[in-house]
C-alpha cells in the first residue's frame, strides 16, 4: 500500500507539472503566435524555456508519449530549430521564385525580409546539404535548376525567356523576343541573340542547349564555305577590340567580373588584355564619347550606364 501510494503521488505530480508547462506554452503561443520560446524565458513562475527544451530532449530520446507530442504539435511545437529555420527561408525562396521564376538569385537578393540570395548561395556549397535529403528535395520541387553547373546569371536570363515564351498566346516561341525587350533590368532579346551566334552556342553546355531548344530556340546553321563572309580589311580600333573581347567573355562566362590580368583571345587570334582595358576605360570614363559609353552600358557595365545617364541629363539641362 505504501509503494502504491508513493508511485501514485510521483506520477500524479509529474502529470501536474507537465500540465502546468503545457498551459504556460499555450498562453505564450496565443500571445506570440509561435512556439519558439527562448531558453531563459519564464512565463509567470514557470521556467518555460527550460521546460520546452526538456520536451525536445524527451521527444528526441523516444521518452514522450504520442498523446503529449500531439498536444504540443497543436500548439506549433517545432522539434528541430534547424528545420524550422530552413522552412522559413524556403518560404522566402518560394516568394522570390514567384517573382523571378528561378532560384538562381544573386547574393544580394531578399524576399520576405530575408537574405534569400545569400542563403541559397550557402546551400550550394559542397557538402551543405549532406544529411538533409529532404531539404534538397524541397528545393528541387520549387526549381529543378536551383543549383546549375552553368552561371547563375545565364539561368536568370533563361528563366525570363522561358516565361516570356510561355506567355505568348500565338505560340510563336522565342522568335518574337527581340533586342530591347527587358525583364527585371535584363535585355532578354539581346541576350538571346548572343546565344544564337555559332561561337556562343558551341560554348554552351549540353544542358543549356537543351533548355533553349525546349523553348523554341533553334541552333544556328553553320555557314558553308562558299557563303563565308569576307573578312573586313579595315582593322578594328583598340576600343572595338576591347568591346568585342568583353562581349565574348560575358557570353562565355555569364559574368562581367574580369580579373585585371585576364587576356581574352578573339576568334581572329588577336589577344586583348581585357582586365586592363576595363580598368583604363573606367578610370577615363569622363573622357569617353557618349557612343562609347552607350556601347559599354549596353554590355552591362553599371558605371558606364551611370556616366552616360549623367551626360544625357547634363545635355538636357543645357538645352
Amino acid at each position: 500500500m505504501v509503494a502504491e501510494w508513493v508511485s501514485f503521488s510521483v506520477i500524479d505530480t509529474e502529470r501536474q507539472d507537465w500540465a502546468r508547462g503545457w498551459a504556460a506554452l499555450k498562453k505564450f503561443t496565443e500571445r506570440e503566435h509561435h512556439a519558439r520560446v527562448p531558453y531563459g524565458h519564464r512565463e509567470g513562475a514557470t521556467p518555460l524555456g527550460q521546460w520546452v527544451a526538456e520536451q525536445r530532449r524527451a521527444y528526441g530520446a523516444g521518452q514522450m508519449t504520442g498523446q503529449r507530442a500531439a498536444r504540443l504539435e497543436k500548439l506549433g511545437m517545432v522539434w528541430s530549430l534547424v528545420d524550422e529555420r530552413f522552412q522559413e527561408n524556403l518560404e522566402a525562396a518560394k516568394a522570390y521564385y514567384d517573382l523571378h521564376w528561378t532560384l538562381c538569385a544573386p547574393r544580394s537578393a531578399t524576399a520576405l525580409d530575408r537574405p534569400v540570395g545569400q542563403w541559397l548561395s550557402n546551400l550550394r556549397r559542397p557538402g551543405a546539404l549532406d544529411g538533409h535529403p529532404d531539404w534538397e528535395a524541397a528545393l528541387l520541387a520549387v526549381d529543378e535548376d536551383w543549383n546549375t553547373v552553368w552561371p547563375a546569371e545565364w539561368q536568370r536570363h533563361y528563366a525570363a525567356l522561358r516565361e516570356l515564351v510561355a506567355d505568348e498566346q500565338d505560340q510563336t516561341g522565342a522568335a518574337d523576343v527581340l533586342p530591347g525587350l527587358t525583364v527585371h533590368g535584363m535585355d532578354i532579346g539581346k541576350w538571346l541573340a548572343k546565344q544564337r551566334t555559332p561561337a556562343v552556342w558551341q560554348a554552351l553546355t549540353e544542358g543549356q542547349r537543351e533548355r533553349l531548344e525546349a523553348v523554341g530556340v533553334t541552333p544556328p546553321t553553320p555557314a558553308r564555305e562558299s557563303e563565308a563572309p569576307v573578312a573586313s580589311t579595315v582593322p578594328l580600333s583598340a576600343f572595338e577590340k576591347g568591346v568585342a573581347a568583353l562581349a565574348q567573355y560575358k557570353a562565355r562566362t555569364g559574368s562581367m567580373t574580369v580579373p585585371r590580368g585576364h587576356v581574352e583571345r578573339l576568334e581572329d587570334g588577336a589577344e586583348v588584355r581585357l582586365g586592363v582595358f576595363l580598368s583604363n576605360s573606367k578610370s577615363r570614363r569622363a573622357k569617353l564619347t557618349p557612343d562609347k559609353l552607350a556601347t559599354l552600358a549596353g554590355l552591362g557595365l553599371e558605371w558606364a550606364a551611370a556616366t552616360y545617364s549623367c551626360g544625357e541629363l547634363h545635355e538636357g539641362l543645357q538645352a
